[in-house]
């Protein structure tokens, strides 16, 4: 018996009033339950989540948190609520338009032939994407290599991906997780290491000249580099066991 697969989307939502209509207009159209979490945004965001729950209503649900408690905040709570609703997996994809809505047919699928696998976006970037961002990625991908002891994770800032549930869960119930800009690296390498298999979607990114970022280049680096660190000293008590798992990988 294949396993059930009931999969929402969810959209973690802070000040974006100017795009997240527009992400909505193009994730309907494929089928799936949206869920936008409003991570207490303030009156004119907030008033335009309102109009679209009951606009789309049966489509569109709204989960609003009081206050604003980051973008990994936002998804986990949208994780939690999303499983009472009868959601088995999750697709996560940013509020401001920079994903290819076009691609969820593709996440979708991956992550329904590859059930208990994390689908994980490898962006495809035009010339929109600053050269700054680039290289602080690269940086990352590096402490992630390290991290993990493997180059199974392609990207692990991208925030559009698939993540099954159940496992999901269970680890945020016992471990701790970075819950704003760290969010994506350190849950999807705590998956891995948990030994949730990873698939790789390449996805195109844009950045819109218009786009609102709450990525904050001081903080957030400083919060990101201490996350590194945490994880740098998690993977050497775990290596005996990762590079045990990959030589067992490795035989025939």
């Amino acid at each position: 018996m294949r396993p059930i697969f009931e999969p929402w989307i969810v959209v973690p939502v802070y000040e974006h009033e100017q795009a997240i209509g527009h992400t909505v207009d193009h994730l309907l159209p494929h089928g799936v339950p949206v869920l936008l979490v409003d991570d207490g945004s303030g009156d004119a965001c907030a008033a335009v989540l309102r109009g679209l729950a009951v606009r789309h209503a049966g489509r569109v649900s709204l989960l609003r948190l009081d206050r604003n408690g980051g973008k990994g905040a936002a998804v986990i709570a949208g994780m939690r609520h999303a499983a009472t609703l009868g959601a088995s997996h999750v697709l996560q994809i940013d509020a401001d338009g920079q994903h290819d809505t076009a691609d969820v047919p593709r996440f979708l699928a991956e992550s329904a032939a590859h059930s208990h696998a994390v689908i994980n976006g490898r962006p495809i970037y035009d010339e929109s994407v600053p050269l700054g961002r680039l290289v602080g990625r690269y940086a990352t991908h590096v402490w992630v290599w390290i991290n993990t002891l493997s180059l199974d994770i392609a990207d692990s800032m991208c925030g559009f991906r698939v993540y099954p549930l159940a496992a999901t869960l269970a680890l945020l119930d016992r471990e701790s997780v970075g819950t704003r800009m760290d969010f994506d690296i350190e849950i999807i390498v705590r998956l891995h290491w948990a030994g949730i298999p990873i698939r790789t979607v390449p996805t195109r990114v844009t950045y819109p000249m218009d786009g609102v970022s709450h990525f904050r280049l001081w903080r957030d680096n400083a919060r990101i580099s201490a996350m590194h660190t945490r994880l740098f000293f998690g993977m050497l008590r775990r290596a005996p066991r990762l590079l045990l798992r990959h030589l067992r990988r490795g035989m025939p």
